[in-house]
């Protein structure tokens, strides 16, 4: 049989992947990436990995993510797309094929009352996706795409037309995906389609199994994919995504162990490029495609979906661990829980967050300003140390280096260039929401920030919740809930915080964010839903302290 040849399907098997393309059931060989023995394969800390989707897969007796091997027929598990300055990028996303199934698939449009073939492309048997860029994309016209393999199986979405200028762009976001709860998302696929956003954003953390993306990847496609199959979709990886409970990316250095905190991706290279081609192909370009160490990709980029302009940023790829570089505070590296501790004494010179790279991005995107422009910057985290407990409630921890509040100086860096820019913050991975306006120099003089909820909660949960229990100076009037104000995180970092929904409230605190972009007025609208609630309902409520308002 014809097999496509994949250097990490050889670090990933027990079987024999031969230079001449040809399948074996024999040992494997030495490969052009490392002359590897049988018996490194199981040695290595690439082995283990995406074992659900890889190999001989039909022959996995149990499966606790998806069962994989569906009907010829729908293999085509979803496709995710996005549309800017004139090109479309769209990626298919397939079901493992069988060694004999075709490796192609093709994308079509409605055209005068016909399906019209566009571009066909090859599958990776890794992560079994393709990808699709189409350019001279006419924005302004809704157009219908197929999704085809082999004699039967297809998939249909719609490319939608851009928004106008004149027109509320609404964004849906949405974060932490947890595997404690395998069922279908019916509440979000439900509310999301009511509230008809112009484009849908996964912040991180789409996959919480580790070792097996691929399957955890198409379960997640199963449970959403209502939700972008007729409109735009934003997904960006972040550290459980890649197979660590938190990242330190450093520009893609090899970490020595599975926490992290030393700094790099521990699992291989390889398996850290699936995970990015999968949710990542379909956006724009990115601004300045360099590799980084050992091969990997960047996705960091702008995006402009009608009179709003989003900067995709990478929080974790370039920041560096906290292992070794700075005073350790407690039995973990990354946690604090010494109240008394110096926080200028962990803001140690030659430490990084965005890094160069992106920080020079930000700058270029930020400068590039049209009448009537609004602009968002889109990533993991937030910029500051946002709760005060963590996963239990008798555990309190005084800062957290997993959060973008360290190191202080790059935070202040990319918080300067937002600012400037004139944007808003949007991202998710904390667990818990809040809307902040962060301070850099002064309390407030910093960008807004909103953090969405987590899509499941009920795993890890985190709070807000103030030691001496007192609101801050320029609390919201009227507010439902005490603590809101000017504070101090466990960095020093200033924070006004504006609005929070703790794991007490409504759905423990899971649900999802609504953004209303508003050029007329300058106004961005920050919405807040719990999970469980039905928002065509008149009744319909939001979590306490949301809507808020800003400019």
């Amino acid at each position: 049989m014809q097999y496509r040849l994949l250097s990490l399907l050889a670090f990933l098997t027990l079987l024999c992947t031969c230079t001449s393309g040809e399948r074996s059931d024999h040992a494997p060989s030495p490969t052009a990436t490392g002359d590897l023995t049988q018996g490194d394969y199981l040695k290595a800390p690439f082995s283990g990995l995406d074992t659900l989707a890889t190999n001989d897969w039909w022959n996995r007796k149990w499966n606790p993510i998806i069962d994989l091997k569906v009907s010829r027929d729908s293999v085509i598990a979803f496709g995710a797309y996005t549309v800017s300055e004139g090109t479309l990028k769209l990626m298919a996303q397939l079901y493992p094929l069988y060694p004999a199934e075709s490796r192609d698939v093709t994308l079509e449009f409605w055209k005068d009352g016909k399906w019209r073939p566009e571009a066909t492309q090859a599958v990776h048997d890794l992560g079994w996706s393709a990808s699709f860029r189409v350019t001279g994309w006419d924005m302004t016209e809704e157009v219908k795409y197929r999704l085809r393999h082999g004699e039967k199986a297809s998939y249909k979405g719609t490319i939608r037309a851009l928004p106008t200028n004149e027109e509320e762009v609404v964004l849906a976001a949405l974060s932490c995906n947890s595997n404690k709860d395998r069922g279908m998302r019916e509440n979000y696929v439900r509310n999301l389609n009511h509230l008809d956003p112009d484009l849908v954003f996964f912040a991180g953390d789409q996959s919480y199994d580790h070792k097996e993306h691929t399957a955890a990847w198409l379960k997640f496609g199963l449970q959403f994919r209502e939700t972008f199959r007729h409109r735009p979709m934003v997904s960006i990886p972040d550290d459980h995504d890649i197979g660590q409970g938190n990242l330190w990316g450093e520009n893609g250095i090899v970490a020595k162990n599975p926490a992290g905190h030393d700094g790099g991706y521990f699992y291989h290279h390889e398996y850290v490029k699936m995970v990015e081609r999968c949710q990542t192909s379909h956006l724009p370009d990115p601004y300045d495609g360099r590799l980084i160490e050992q091969g990997i990709g960047v996705y960091y980029t702008n995006y402009r979906l009608g009179p709003v302009d989003f900067a995709i940023i990478e929080d974790r790829k370039f920041k560096s661990g906290p292992n070794g570089k700075i005073p350790q505070q407690g039995p973990r590296p990354d946690h604090i829980r010494n109240p008394d501790y110096d926080p200028a004494s962990v803001d140690v010179p030659g430490l990084k967050l965005l890094g160069d790279r992106q920080l020079t991005f930000l700058d270029a995107w930020g400068k590039d300003q049209a009448p009537g422009r609004m602009k968002a910057v889109l990533s993991q985290t937030g910029f500051c140390g946002g709760a005060h407990i963590h996963g239990q409630i008798d555990n309190r921890l005084h800062a957290d280096m997993d959060s973008n509040g360290w190191p202080q100086t790059g935070r202040n860096k990319a918080l300067s260039l937002i600012q400037a820019a004139g944007a808003v913050h949007i991202g998710g991975d904390q667990h818990l929401p809040t809307v902040i306006k962060h301070g850099i120099d002064a309390p407030g003089d910093g960008p807004w920030a909103f953090i969405v909820p987590a899509i499941v909660n009920n795993y890890y949960s985190r709070w807000w919740w103030p030691e001496n229990e007192q609101a801050g100076a320029n609390a919201v009037p009227d507010s439902p809930l005490p603590w809101t104000g000017d504070y101090r995180d466990g960095f020093d970092n200033h924070i006004r915080m504006a609005a929070y929904a703790n794991p007490d409230a409504a759905s423990n605190g899971a649900g999802f964010g609504i953004i209303r972009f508003r050029p007329a007025t300058e106004e961005v609208v920050f919405e807040c839903w719990p999970r469980e609630v039905d928002v065509s309902q008149p009744e319909a409520e939001q979590f306490p302290g949301w809507p808020v308002v800003v400019r």
